[in-house]
């Protein structure tokens, strides 16, 4: 049978045109075929019944992922089913599986078995495992990345629909990279890491392998509910940066400048890349060039800082007590992290605190960033010759995300000469995770029309579900425009100038007396009315309360109908309160009548 992705399959079990107990056979039989190491575990046909038996007398309409097979990378628990972390030695079995598991299982999604990893998800390679070096999906000679790499195999050769990874530094974005994947790393504590083996604790955030945005969407709206019990798990909110909702039209994103892109020798993917941020003007962006020094410093931190001390302090009985139990690679890194003092720790979490600072500029001008999600696509043998030399490489645009606690999407962005892909990533602050799909999926439509290393071609584009309403457009026509004495009071907070256009030719504007600064008045008239210019922007919903707190009487905010047919919120006036005010209609503007 075809493989299909999640929209696909859930349209072909309501219309009868697939059968449950058939797919997953499908599924688990493609994953007992797999010849690329993908798989550590795939369930017995037992096991895997005791999930699909409740779902046959279920309505397939009932639940949002019914019957749909998916992988779990072996860092996350599957009840009754050993946890590996890619060492045979540390495998332990849980009773219960991860808080993001369970989720996915009760809206009736099926786990197929456990994926390969580089062991204790330390490397971005693909090659740090004792069940067998995982190779690419569309060149063997090549690596697939890591460390989610059985993950993104089995979902790019359409064995599962989706899959789940981890990404701490890039092990979910660079496998879909390099297999022509979406990879989604949500905002850190976006979905639970409880029931996960720990890289950095407080930096690991369980990702989403999908072959579609929309797909990926679909995902974490049913894994995505908070967990108390997860101490770094954060309820779904408002982004705290940036300016609340990434518009469809004339967002702005930040591009590193090309002395700071870094492609490692490869000739072909510069000119991709380029290609990539020029579909992303064409999609209605504006690309602004940022310094990126912030982002790149704090990306050196993670290996250079006390973070590696937490990859040892997540494993520190089990390395201290059976060293050879680890890859020589994988103790090394890991091991160093017993050496860092304490002021070491200090010390690097100022320098963080510092460069955090320095980056959150960058939201105060752009929506989101794009950047390659890696320069290169190392073959296997250059990961041999220097393995480690070739993993830093590979986190140069991604150990800075979580750090800096940005959302981040991996997309498919076309191929190189030799047939391997290519991808890049688009990032915003935290809690942009919806925004940033939605995009996503317009961008790798644009660029590509391959789904993963299937051989089919992209299925049509929907947008992933939409997350609530973060943002307000607000109309503003006197004092809070650009430049004018109250415009500061949209500016601290966080609002964005839009649009300057015109309200439909159904109002009237007063200069009202007694007021400093001065201010007009708007009133609509649907009779004699006509024109006039106003400001749109964007104000982050949170922020709206107090905006209107501070409004004094006769102004208030109404519904303002604009000159393109649409009714936003605006500033209006109290009609009686225009009684002996000058009438300025004719100036077409407030801004006309203050530099009259």
């Amino acid at each position: 049978m075809t493989p299909l992705t999640v929209t696909e399959l859930l349209a072909a079990y309501r219309n009868g045109t697939r059968n449950l107990r058939d797919e997953l056979a499908r599924a688990r039989a493609a994953a007992l075929a797999d010849h690329h190491h993908a798989w550590i575990r795939v369930l017995d046909e037992d096991q895997l019944a005791a999930y699909t038996r409740p779902l046959e007398d279920r309505d397939p309409a009932e639940l949002p992922l019914y019957g749909v097979p998916f992988a779990i990378k072996d860092n996350i628990d599957l009840a009754g089913v050993p946890t590996t972390a890619g060492c045979p030695d540390y495998a332990y079995t849980p009773e219960t599986s991860a808080f993001v598991v369970q989720r996915l299982i009760d809206a009736g999604a099926v786990p197929v078995g456990k994926t390969n990893l580089d062991q204790f998800a330390t490397g971005l390679v693909g090659t740090r495992s004792p069940y067998g070096a995982c190779p690419n999906a569309f060149h063997r000679d090549y690596i697939a990345g890591g460390s989610s790499s059985g993950s993104a195999l089995a979902t790019a050769l359409g064995q599962v629909p989706f899959a789940l990874g981890t990404d701490t530094a890039g092990s979910g974005r660079v496998p879909a990279a390099f297999n022509n994947l979406i990879g989604l790393k949500p905002t850190c504590g976006r979905l639970s890491t409880r029931g996960v083996v720990p890289a950095c604790r407080s930096l690991d955030t369980v990702s989403i392998f999908a072959g579609t945005a929309s797909d990926a969407g679909h995902i974490l709206a049913a894994a995505g509910a908070y967990d108390a019990t997860d101490p770094y798990a954060r309820r779904a909110q408002p982004p705290a940066l940036g300016p609340g909702r990434i518009p469809a039209h004339g967002f702005r994103f930040a591009v590193p400048p090309s002395e700071q892109c870094a492609f490692f020798g490869n000739e072909a993917t510069p000119g991709l890349f380029e290609r990539a941020v020029a579909r992303l003007q064409a999609l209605g962006g504006v690309a602004v060039e940022r310094d990126f020094s912030p982002f790149l410093e704090a990306a050196r931190l993670l290996y250079e800082g006390p973070w590696v001390a937490e990859r040892y302090a997540a494993i520190r009985d089990f390395i201290d007590r059976q060293p050879e139990s680890l890859l020589p690679v994988t103790r090394q890194i890991i091991g160093a992290g017993s050496q860092p003092l304490a002021a070491d720790a200090f010390e690097a979490a100022y320098r963080l605190q510092a460069l955090r600072r320095q980056a959150e500029t960058t939201w105060e001008e752009v929506d989101l960033a794009i950047t390659p999600t890696a320069g290169t696509l190392p073959s296997q043998a250059a990961v041999a010759a220097e393995p480690v030399a070739r993993n830093s490489e590979l986190g140069y645009y991604t150990n800075f995300m979580n750090l800096l606690d940005c959302s981040a999407v991996a997309v498919p962005a076309g191929f190189q000469d030799n047939g391997l892909p290519f991808g890049v990533t688009l990032f915003a602050p935290a809690f942009y995770d919806t925004d940033l799909l939605s995009l996503a999926g317009q961008l790798q439509a644009a660029l590509v029309n391959r789904l993963g290393a299937t051989g089919r071609p992209l299925p049509p584009t929907e947008p992933p579900p939409c997350a609530p309403g973060h943002a307000v457009e607000l109309a503003v026509c006197g004092a809070h425009l650009s430049g004018l004495p109250l415009n500061h009071q949209l500016t601290e907070r966080r609002g964005r100038h839009l649009a300057t256009m015109h309200t439909a030719p159904r109002y009237r504007l007063y200069a009202l007396p007694g007021s400093e600064p001065q201010r007009p008045g708007l009133v609509r008239d649907r009779r004699d009315g006509a024109a006039i210019e106003v400001e749109v922007w964007s104000l982050p919903a949170q922020e709206v309360a107090g905006f209107m707190a501070g409004i004094a009487a006769p102004l208030g905010i109404g519904r303002v109908e604009l000159a393109d047919g649409r009714w936003i919120p605006g500033f209006l006036c109290e009609s009686a309160a225009t009684e002996g005010a000058e009438e300025i209609t004719h100036l077409g503007g407030w801004r006309r009548y203050v530099s009259g």
